[in-house]
């Protein structure tokens, strides 16, 4: 469906900070009854100026924007960081205040997924391989606690980054077979001066780690010069991961150069491509991608 502007213009307020679903949904029944557009940003909070931007873009598409911030733990594996990653709720509204947000929905892990909680979206397509070589259960449970936004704020229009392409493509793809009457769109990766793609996780970094982590991005963007100018795509995956691993990431996960809309491998119907990678420094993982 085309996307237009909003109705009216949005001011700018602390957003109201809802963790009750029926409060939610009064929120939103007026709005709706009043003809307004609702975009929705779903977050996990520690939010920085990738997710703001989120925000603000959704604003420029929606009279009434939801952000939700929710840790949501059926995406995180039981060795994963999900008791330490960063949580700064009072901070994140405080942000949000001045990114336009109209409301902040708070769920608790109790009200996402109460007692008997038994139900759980299965997914192949674009959810195939790459992240799910690596984390089986993430867009499983990306895909339920997404559903469960969609279905508590009702929204027009949702705004995701480009910087989680794979997670982008998957939401698109399942919020299409499933006819949800939602515009899933995604806004390019917000960076560092350096390139590095911001991130969440980017605190985790000491600051010898932070002076390298750049050299993701530096990496991806030379294979992708290089496959334009009709260059060997593999052998420049391949001085990519080397020169990577001797700058001190290790293990790399993945270097793909994948269609940009199935992200199956490249074929003669590829309308564009799409360069993911993730790979590790220290103890942190970080994923990136770029368009080629």
């Amino acid at each position: 469906m085309p996307i237009l502007p909003p109705t009216s213009p949005r001011p700018v307020s602390a957003p109201e900070q809802v963790r009750d679903l029926a409060r939610l949904r009064q929120v939103t029944a007026r709005w709706r009854a009043e003809g307004q557009r609702i975009g929705l940003v779903p977050t996990m909070g520690a939010l920085h100026e990738g997710h703001l931007a989120l925000v603000r873009h959704a604003g420029t598409l929606c009279d009434k924007v939801v952000v939700s911030i929710f840790v949501n733990p059926l995406q995180f594996a039981p060795h994963e960081d999900f008791d330490r990653y960063p949580r700064r709720e009072d901070a994140d509204a405080a942000l949000l205040s001045d990114a336009g947000a109209d409301v902040v929905w708070l769920p608790t892990a109790d009200l996402m997924y109460p007692k008997g909680f038994a139900t759980h979206i299965g997914l192949t397509g674009p959810a195939e391989g790459l992240e799910t070589d690596f984390r089986p259960q993430f867009f499983g449970g990306v895909a339920t606690v997404v559903t469960k936004l969609f279905n508590q704020t009702g929204p027009d229009i949702a705004v995701f980054g480009e910087k989680d392409y794979q997670q982008l493509k998957v939401i698109q793809t399942f919020a299409r077979d499933l006819d949800m009457p939602i515009d899933v769109i995604g806004l390019p990766t917000v960076r560092e001066a350096d390139g590095l793609a911001l991130s969440s996780r980017n605190a985790y970094l000491s600051a010898e780690e932070r002076a390298t982590a750049a050299k993701l991005h530096a990496e991806l963007t030379a294979i992708a010069e290089t496959v334009r100018a009709g260059g060997d795509a593999e052998a420049s995956v391949e001085r990519a991961r080397i020169r990577l691993e001797a700058a001190g990431f290790g293990p790399v996960d993945y270097i793909v150069l994948r269609d940009a809309d199935t992200l199956a491998p490249p074929s003669a119907d590829s309308r564009a491509l799409r360069l993911l990678a993730a790979a590790w420094l220290g103890k942190t993982r970080l994923i990136d991608n770029i368009a080629v």
